[in-house]
């Protein structure tokens, strides 16, 4: 490599530095997890060029955070309420669209002649993939800090979010037709509680109870039992329009 091509590569490394500061808001230590963490496979194929092992990584950093910040400041609420707030916050048109805001889109590394990509989920799991980068080069704290501050806060407000109903029966319905599964909500308790009539709904699928979930009323309850369902399943990674993953 020639004087030209060194300092061609070293000016373009200070600028891609200089961009992913001002996204992330602070001065990156290991740039090379970072290009990984932009790069879509589109442009690399190799496991250890390209973000999708970062992706599964920062999936399970960023869940698990969000997941103690709603514990923490939900202290009374029931599990089923915890996996729906959960589910709302990381579900893969969210975390597009924070991406997105973010300035990731810009970014991002990807194959840029392919329309589909440039309207596709891919920017949401990127940002995963930069959580997941971000873990590694700063560690577990540094990474919570960042969330916090950089995609809860700005980004995911918690009273709208409460008040922003999914119907994860349809996604439960949806994902049970396409795989041949014969999903069935069961009432496998009903009592009076409080002068209130209580009801334990079941999700049941091929005969298994997968989950079950308690509210004032059937629909609520089947909603909560539904959630925590595709929870359990690992179904809640896959984006909200069709369950088409």
């Amino acid at each position: 490599m020639g004087i030209l091509d060194r300092f061609l590569g070293k000016q373009q490394n200070i600028s891609f530095k200089k961009n992913l500061r001002n996204v992330l808001g602070f001065v990156p230590g290991k740039s090379a997890l970072y290009r990984s963490a932009l790069t879509h496979r589109s442009v690399r194929d190799s496991a250890d060029e390209n973000n999708e092992r970062l992706e599964y990584l920062g999936d399970a950093i960023l869940s698990g955070i969000i997941a103690d910040f709603l514990f923490k400041k939900y202290p009374y609420k029931e599990e089923g309420f915890l996996t729906e707030m959960r589910s709302k916050m990381v579900n893969r048109n969210k975390l597009n669209e924070i991406a997105i805001k973010m300035g990731l889109k810009k970014i991002t590394i990807f194959n840029k002649f392919d329309n589909s990509l440039k309207m596709s989920q891919i920017f949401g799991n990127t940002l995963e993939a930069v959580v997941g980068a971000i873990y590694l080069d700063k560690g577990f704290k540094k990474t919570q800090q960042w969330v916090l501050e950089r995609i809860i806060i700005p980004h995911l407000f918690m009273e709208d979010l409460e008040n922003l109903e999914i119907n994860h029966k349809n996604r439960l319905y949806g994902w049970a037709n396409k795989n041949g599964k014969n999903l069935e909500f069961d009432t496998l308790d009903e009592r009076i509680e409080a002068g209130r009539r209580l009801f334990t709904i079941g999700a049941v699928v091929d005969g298994v109870l997968i989950a079950e979930a308690k509210a004032y009323n059937k629909k609520d309850a089947s909603q909560i039992a539904a959630a925590i369902a595709l929870e359990k399943l690992g179904l809640n990674k896959i984006a909200e329009a069709g369950l088409d993953e």
